[in-house]
């Protein structure tokens, strides 16, 4: 196990490539189950719409993944493998903002929060073509950028007065920042990439859980006109 030099890619050994594969294709079919269960929980097309759009973003990040990293165990290269690639750092801030996103329109986070969420879009754009135009150029600054994206938009959630899972939303968060540890430890740390995958599975339920037990249903928060009241699930 060697670490990578400078913008150089690790070259994982087959048995962490087995691991980077399976660790995020284990839980594709998890995904979907919570998913169509948190749809099927959503009472308003707005709940709805939220619901399907975090359950597509997770079930692509986990499928993408698999897939990249299959490509990588069965010694694929070219532009096949480039383009997972590329798909896969692109799905990673598409997940970001899509976390985000039933947050800020659910919510009543006002002036501020209402535009965060197209600036948050319009940055996980800005990052998917800095990715594509700067590739393999400067790890370090694709790393700050992806922080940036998933640390931002919090600031506006979590200053929301009362508000019910901030604590889960904060958790993980830490969950994921935990995770990038890992992710810069590639050729350190043996199954870094691996673990790291474990990581953002856990930090992704945490927050899926989040939305569906404070933002989606009948008894939690009064969507339109509701100001600043809550409910909380029985």
């Amino acid at each position: 196990m060697k670490p990578a030099i400078g913008n150089a890619a690790y070259v994982p050994a087959k048995i962490e490539h087995v691991a980077n594969s399976v660790t995020h294709a284990f839980f594709i079919l998890p995904s979907i189950t919570a998913g169509y269960g948190m749809i099927k929980e959503a009472c308003n097309p707005i709940e709805r719409s939220n619901a399907v759009l975090f359950t597509v973003a997770l079930v692509t990040l986990f499928s993408v993944s698999t897939c990249f990293h299959t490509l990588c165990l069965c010694g694929q290269a070219g532009k096949l493998r480039f383009y997972f690639h590329m798909t896969d750092r692109a799905v990673i801030y598409l997940f970001i903002a899509a976390s985000y996103t039933p947050w800020l329109t659910i919510m009543p986070v006002g002036f501020f929060g209402f535009h965060l969420r197209w600036l948050m879009w319009f940055g996980a754009l800005l990052g998917i073509a800095y990715s594509y135009c700067f590739y393999e150029k400067n790890k370090r600054l694709e790393t700050i950028l992806y922080l940036i994206l998933a640390v931002a938009p919090s600031l506006a959630v979590l200053e929301v007065p009362g508000m019910d899972g901030s604590y889960e939303l904060a958790f993980g968060g830490l969950v994921y920042l935990l995770g990038v540890l890992f992710f810069k430890s590639d050729g350190i740390v043996p199954f870094a990439h691996a673990i790291w995958h474990l990581f953002v599975v856990g930090g992704a339920f945490i927050h899926q859980y989040a939305i569906q037990e404070y933002l989606i249903g009948p008894l939690n928060f009064t969507k339109a006109g509701s100001g600043n009241e809550m409910s909380s699930k029985n």
